[in-house]
């Protein structure tokens, strides 16, 4: 293939530079926006690029401790739908959680209770203000057992299930229904780095 241009004039470079020739038995070297440190490119030296310019006047140098207080990225976020399913599975898992909390507590207060004699001196005053010559009266440690308590208070916590969680699926439904309306909640989210 032959050019059929002619003779073409030389390529100028960034700043005016013509391009060195080409050596027999040199590497080539191609040419650098900013020289290298000492000055020279491709072991030859170069010529300072204008008045006061030093031999590293143009050499960008390594930004050290430019900022030393860390910087906090933030985002706003729009919370905009709700799945009910896996807020049904959330609210499930943590309402079981509460009741089992709450059958727990009671055993433990009931177990405190009656090592402090509570039952005893209540249940002996109402038993003597409920009594006549014929009965003894209301027997409150009878009726306040720990099988009675503790059966009334799972039924408390099993009735707590299905009511927690029933409560927490309609509210994320109505939330996807307002949000629909008027876009959600923000939020502001920070991240430090």
């Amino acid at each position: 293939m032959t050019d059929t241009r002619g003779q073409q004039p030389p390529y100028q470079m960034f700043g005016g530079e013509q391009p060195a020739q080409q050596q027999a038995g040199q590497p080539y070297h191609p040419p650098q926006a900013y020289p290298s440190p000492g000055g020279t490119q491709g072991g030859q030296q170069r010529p300072s690029q204008g008045p006061g310019a030093g031999p590293g006047a143009a050499v960008r140098r390594p930004r050290t401790g430019a900022r030393t207080t860390p910087r906090t990225r933030k985002a706003r976020l729009r919370v905009a739908k709700a799945d009910p399913w896996s807020v049904m599975k959330v609210s499930f898992l943590l309402s079981i959680a509460l009741g089992v909390c709450t059958v727990v507590a009671a055993a433990v207060l009931w177990m405190v209770m009656d090592a402090m004699g509570v039952f005893s001196t209540v249940g002996g005053t109402i038993s003597e203000a409920t009594g006549s010559n014929e009965s003894n009266g209301f027997d409150l440690q009878s009726f306040l057992s720990l099988p009675r308590v503790l059966i009334f208070t799972s039924v408390i916590a099993v009735i707590d299930v299905v009511l927690a969680t029933a409560l927490a699926t309609l509210g994320a439904f109505i939330y996807n229904l307002s949000a629909g309306f008027v876009g959600g909640v923000e939020l502001t989210l920070a991240e430090d780095e």
